[in-house]
Parts: C-alpha cells; sequence; structure tokens
C-alpha cells in the first residue's frame, strides 16, 4: 500500500470512530483555505458544501458538473490532514447504475464519507419515488463495498428542506435508506427537539447527522443530549463569510464608507495559517 493509501485508510478509519459515540461538529468549507482554517481551529473533520463551492465558482447550487465537484473532492482532500465527508447531492446521474458510477469516481478522490440524497432538482417532482432513491442507495453502497467498503455513506431525506415537512414520510425514508446500505443518515430542515428525537430513534443504533446552518437555539450539549452523533453547518459559513463580503463592500459602493473594514482578518495571520 502506497503511502497515500495509507493516510486516506487512516482518515477513512478515524472517520467511522467519530461515529461510534458522542457528537461532533463537521463543519463546511468551500475552498482549500477555509479548510485550513478549520482543521487549525482543531476540528476533528471536514465536509464539502455543495451551496458554498458553487457560489464560490459564480454559479447558484445545483449547478455543478460532476467533473467540476470531483476535482473540487481531489482539492479538499489534499488541503488538510482531516477526513473529508463529500456533499455528493443526488449522485450526478440519472439512474442507479450513473449513481454507482459517481460513487465510485468519488471514492477514488480519497474522502471519507459521502452522502446521497433524493432530491430531483425538478421543482415539478423535487422528491423521489422512495422505491426510486431506495435503488439509488443500493447502488452506492455496492460501489463502495466494491472498493474496499471504508467509505462512509449518508442517506439524505430531502423533505423538510425542499418545504415538504413530512415527518412520516421522512422516517420511513431514513428507515428504508438505513435498510438499503447507509451507514448515517440525515435530513436536512429538522430543527425542533421532538422532530430530532424522533429521527434518531427511528434509526438507532445508525447515527444522524443534525444540519444546524443558521442560528439555533440548541446548542451543542442539547443536540447531543438528543442523541445526534455529528452536526454539519452546510453552506452556513460560506454564506456568513458572503455576508461580510456583502456588508464591506455595500458601504463602499453606496456611501463611500470603509467601516465594513474594520473586522477584517490580518493579512499576517492568514499567510501564516497558510504557509
Amino acid at each position: 500500500m502506497s503511502n497515500t493509501s495509507e493516510r486516506i485508510a487512516a482518515r477513512r478509519r478515524e472517520f467511522k470512530r467519530l461515529h461510534e459515540a458522542g457528537c461532533f461538529v463537521l463543519p463546511n468549507p468551500w475552498d482549500a483555505g477555509s479548510a485550513r482554517y478549520l482543521q487549525s481551529l482543531g476540528f476533528q473533520a471536514l465536509a464539502t458544501t455543495s451551496s458554498g463551492f458553487a457560489w464560490s465558482q459564480g454559479l447558484p447550487d445545483g449547478r455543478l458538473s460532476r467533473a467540476q465537484v470531483l476535482a473540487h473532492l481531489r482539492d479538499m482532500v489534499a488541503a488538510t490532514d482531516l477526513p473529508i465527508n463529500a456533499d455528493f447531492e443526488s449522485g450526478y446521474a440519472a439512474d442507479p447504475q450513473g449513481v454507482a458510477e459517481s460513487v465510485r469516481l468519488a471514492v477514488a478522490t480519497g474522502v471519507a464519507g459521502l452522502s446521497i440524497e433524493d432530491s430531483t432538482g425538478d421543482a415539478a417532482r423535487p422528491i423521489r419515488d422512495i422505491g426510486d432513491a431506495v435503488a439509488r442507495i443500493r447502488a452506492a453502497r455496492r460501489a463502495i463495498d466494491e472498493t474496499g467498503g471504508d467509505t462512509l455513506l449518508v442517506g439524505r431525506a430531502e423533505n423538510f428542506f425542499l418545504g415538504r415537512p413530512d415527518l412520516a414520510d421522512t422516517l420511513q425514508r431514513l428507515q428504508a435508506y438505513a435498510e438499503a446500505g447507509a451507514d448515517c443518515l440525515y435530513a436536512p430542515g429538522i430543527r425542533t427537539p421532538e422532530e430530532i428525537a424522533a429521527i434518531v430513534a427511528a434509526v438507532a443504533p445508525k447515527p444522524i447527522n443534525l444540519l444546524v446552518g443558521s442560528a439555533s437555539p440548541l446548542t451543542l450539549q442539547d443536540i447531543a443530549a438528543l442523541g445526534v452523533r455529528r452536526v454539519s453547518i452546510g453552506g452556513g459559513l460560506a454564506r456568513a463569510a458572503w455576508g461580510g463580503l456583502m456588508r464591506a463592500a455595500s458601504l463602499v459602493a453606496t456611501e463611500g464608507r470603509f467601516d465594513g473594514l474594520a473586522d477584517a482578518a490580518s493579512g499576517q495571520a492568514l499567510d501564516d495559517l497558510m504557509g
């Protein structure tokens, strides 16, 4: 086994270990620099964000090609020493066979985990039929197993995220994805303690990922007490960075004022971090 292969295998082992007990935060950088900064804060693993990366490329979320995403995953894996979980959207394919091919390509980038969601990208029919979604999870599972099986698979139910807050259907989907081979389950958009607890119970003992992409009354301690294993931030950090840029630039453009630069990071600190 080459040194690179050994490093990737070690990261995947560590990533799986993190899911065995406790609760950890999986923040979402959108480029190599933000990844390196998050590593410097002591986070144990990172996840990509489809939205954050898309915005950095001047595109709306969901418009990146598979080739662009795979290149981004390679860059992110190389950027730090931490395990990387890939936001792999719906697998960049129309059918389960295509999902399997995409997953094999994603595993080859060195990611420690990847998610497959059940959204379609079609506003008229935003969520896949459960049978179709399950077939895609099974295809992803087989593709991972064929590569050695050490990449963690996350099954995502997008009901709440797409404005369809049907808890019963969400629970049914997550249970089906768990049975189809997902190692970790994720329903972005759930927020209340009651919803969170119901999802944790529905798929136990498999771990749950909770999205906290905006200000929340729940603390990490509260979330851990509900039985959540990991917390991701999605595009939240990218949006926070864009918020700072937009406020500072808007003041210059509209009022000729530079007050928005008062909270800018130190250039020397950034050079030291990236050096």
